[in-house]
């Protein structure tokens, strides 16, 4: 290796004619720090003790610091009184300089590739005082190139593409790389591209990278991918130069050399003949190896078909075939065609004597289906008048089953379509006859539906609209087209127009209405005038006309039409008697105030109106006597021979407290319940049941309380029987047996009362009234 001092009086021979100074040892060596062969001292210009440029090569030395060069001036003399100073980029750092003698070393390797010159600056001064010997001198140490750096492309992997059958030499991609290396000095950076993997189909430019192809005739139905690997080498690519590679994926695009092919040039397709118009009733495939639009194919039918089409799948570039016309089996069972496929988009380069279309049969097999009745018009229109009596013949419908064995069918009517059953239909023959007679006036046309099903398949079902258009027959008189609101004035003269009327008739004859207008009987006050335009005017006959005389008048009006037979009717115009001003215009109505007739006086009246006034007092005198009438004591005397009657006054249980009170009891004491409790009272004890016989003939008591019924229940006063529980008649089935002294054989002093006080507070008070009247208390 070239020492430092040697590259540097090489690079020194070539720069010296620049420089200022003469070339002699002695001076190189005040330059650099060299010692001087001569020992004589340079003689120089102020600020030039020193060389303003080193060079350094980027290398690594390993642990020892790299000589840099040796500053030095003719004031050092050798006495150690002189101190050397470095300041600037990486001074202190990466570069060192010895104080006494002026030697520079760098620390660590330089990379020229992260830095190529430093600028430092270097000071003589003296050890002692520190005073500048020599001003501030600036210099540079430039870093020199050597190839440590392999070229590198900006990817590890390319993708290109280039179309199939191209011509040798189309270029398919240029791929470049780089050298950190410096361009200017050397070989370092110049680099040289060469393919490692790809050859005999593709070639590479050795100065720009460009890739081309290299064999003719690349088909990418036989192979479509392909894999480029590409070197650049610095050094001119001459030996020891550093290398990079990268990989170019490489893929041949499509191009429409290609025609389509059917791989089978029969195809064979069965349809039912029910298949509705545009079905789709099978698919046929042609293979083309293109990809993408390439591949997009058409079909065709080769000179047309009345019955078939065939449409292209554009997603699966498929034929569909597809019914224009109806099938039907009986008539025709088998249908063969031609077929054509041709690509949609041609090349031009590859059209040349190749056909890029092909051809294929197609046999179609209709097949046999259960098909429904099938009526010979669709819809029918009948007529019929309107006077056609029930049972009459409407018309015909007609299906028949379009199956080779003909089946029979029957014919029904849809009675959603006929919900007032004015129709039926003969199952046998479809003759449509009427059930009810049909009126125009109600219903112009009647849409019906008429159903036929085969009789061997139910499911087998046709239905066909009828439209039954109901014809006009003259049965509708003709009447006032309006209500008319006529009047006359008092003061009209005679001939005066007051009405002008028309008419209507709901009927339509078939040469238009034509109406006659005429007064039944003579009128002395109005006539009628017939204008023959279906119109007529009522004129006065007379004048002077008042109101209290008559203040209404009735005209009947016949009106009858033209048509066969003539229907006619009297429609009654009503004509009231006005007061009008002298142009005519009503001003009132109402008849006039009139005195009373003779037949009813004022004094008729009178006496009506105080008739009123009488019956109207009596009835409310006799509605207060009877809400001041006092009721009769339940309980007239002590000494009656019936029975006492106890009212408690406590609040019954209500519509729930069936047991407390049961008029049915009342009514009929032979029926009672065998034993029946009462349900708002808890009996403190249960004692034995003992019922006695009632009493057959019981007239007297049953009197009593129907009249006592009678007259609460017509009390408006009476309270509600929920709050009110009146004992009129004890029935035998008590708890406490009889308490009635009928039928006793005892005396009242032969009873017990004491056992009353045991039955609860109920019979409390009870006892102490009985107990009380005892004989034996009382003594």
């Amino acid at each position: 290796m070239i020492s430092n001092q040697a590259l540097l009086l090489l690079m020194l021979s070539n720069l010296w004619p620049t420089m200022a100074l003469p070339f002699t040892p002695g001076n190189i060596g005040n330059l650099f720090g060299m010692p001087e062969s001569d020992g004589r001292i340079l003689q120089r210009s102020k600020r030039g003790w020193m060389w303003n440029q080193f060079f350094l090569l980027e290398e690594y030395t390993g642990n020892d610091h790299q000589y840099v060069g040796k500053l030095h001036t003719n004031v050092d003399k050798g006495d150690g009184t002189v101190k050397y100073v470095l300041t600037g980029e990486g001074a202190g750092t990466l570069f060192l300089i010895d104080e006494k003698s002026g030697d520079i070393h760098a620390t660590k390797r330089l990379d020229r590739e992260e830095k190529a010159m430093y600028t430092l600056h270097a000071k003589v001064l003296n050890k002692n005082t520190n005073e500048e010997l020599e001003p501030d001198t600036e210099f540079n140490i430039k870093i020199h190139d050597i190839n440590d750096n392999a070229p590198k492309f900006a990817r590890e992997i390319y993708f290109a593409s280039v179309p199939e059958m191209s011509e040798v030499g189309t270029s398919v991609a240029t791929v470049t790389a780089t050298d950190a290396d410096d361009q200017t000095y050397g070989n370092s950076a110049k680099l040289v591209y060469s393919i490692l993997q790809g050859q005999p189909y593709f070639s590479v430019d050795s100065e720009n990278g460009t890739i081309k192809t290299a064999l003719p005739g690349m088909d990418r139905e036989v192979k479509e991918n392909y894999q480029v690997v590409i070197q650049a080498k610095d050094m001119a690519g001459q030996m020891g130069g550093l290398s990079g590679t990268t990989t170019v994926s490489i893929t041949l695009s499509d191009v429409n050399d290609s025609p389509p092919r059917f791989a089978n040039h029969s195809f064979r397709v069965t349809a039912v003949e029910s298949t509705e118009i545009g079905g789709a009733i099978g698919r046929i495939k042609a293979d083309d190896p293109d990809v993408g639009h390439n591949a997009e194919m058409e079909y065709s039918i080769v000179g047309g078909h009345d019955t078939f089409n065939i449409i292209t799948d554009q997603i699966t570039q498929e034929g569909i075939i597809i019914i224009k016309k109806t099938l039907d089996y009986e008539s025709k069972r088998d249908y063969e065609f031609r077929v054509e496929v041709r690509n949609t988009y041609l090349d031009a380069r590859f059209i040349h004597g190749v056909q890029f279309k092909d051809y294929a049969t197609v046999k179609v097999t209709v097949e046999d289906v259960d098909e429904p009745p099938v009526f010979t018009r669709n819809p029918y229109i009948i007529e019929v008048h309107e006077d056609t009596a029930a049972g009459s013949f409407v018309g015909v419908v007609m299906a028949r089953d379009p199956d080779a064995d003909n089946k029979p069918v029957k014919y029904s009517i849809d009675r959603h379509t006929d919900l007032e059953r004015l129709f039926n239909v003969d199952s046998v023959n479809g003759t449509i006859t009427t059930l009810k007679a049909l009126d125009r006036e109600m219903s112009k046309w009647h849409n019906i539906s008429v159903v036929a099903t085969e009789n061997s398949n139910p499911r087998q079902t046709t239905r066909v609209p009828v439209f039954i258009k109901v014809l006009d027959v003259n049965d509708n008189a003709p009447e006032f087209a309006m209500s008319y609101d006529t009047f006359v004035c008092e003061n009209v003269k005679a001939g005066q127009l007051i009405q002008t009327i028309s008419a209507v008739d709901t009927d339509e004859p078939l040469v238009g209405h034509k109406f006659v207008f005429s007064m039944s009987g003579g009128n002395p006050n109005f006539t009628i005038v017939d204008k023959e335009d279906n119109t007529a005017n009522i004129v006065t006959r007379r004048g002077g006309f008042s109101r209290r005389e008559m203040s209404v008048y009735f005209l009947p009006v016949v009106i009858s039409d033209n048509d066969y037979p003539i229907q006619s009717s009297t429609s009654t115009l009503i004509v009231r008697v006005c007061a009008c001003d002298s142009r005519g215009n009503m001003q009132s109505c109402n008849p006039e105030v009139l005195p009373f007739s003779d037949g009813l006086t004022t004094g008729a009246l009178v006496a009506i109106l105080l008739c009123v006034i009488i019956l109207l007092m009596i009835v409310v005198l006799f509605a207060a006597l009877r809400r001041q009438r006092k009721k009769e004591p339940l309980i007239i005397s002590k000494e009656d021979v019936r029975d006492n009657v106890v009212s408690y006054n406590d609040e019954g249980g209500g519509e729930e407290d069936t047991q407390a009170f049961d008029i049915g009891t009342l009514r009929n004491p032979e029926v009672m319940d065998a034993n029946k409790l009462r349900r708002d009272i808890i009996p403190e004890m249960l004692f034995p049941f003992r019922r006695t016989s009632p009493i057959k003939d019981n007239t007297d008591v049953r009197d009593f309380i129907n009249g006592r019924l009678q007259e609460n229940d017509s009390d408006p006063t009476a309270p509600p029987y929920d709050s009110l529980a009146t004992y009129a008649y004890e029935g035998s089935g008590s708890l406490a047996e009889s308490l009635s002294s009928l039928e006793s054989a005892a005396t009242e002093g032969d009873q017990e009362y004491d056992f009353l006080s045991n039955w609860g507070p109920q019979f409390k008070k009870l006892a102490e009234m009985y107990i009380g009247r005892s004989p034996d208390r009382e003594t």
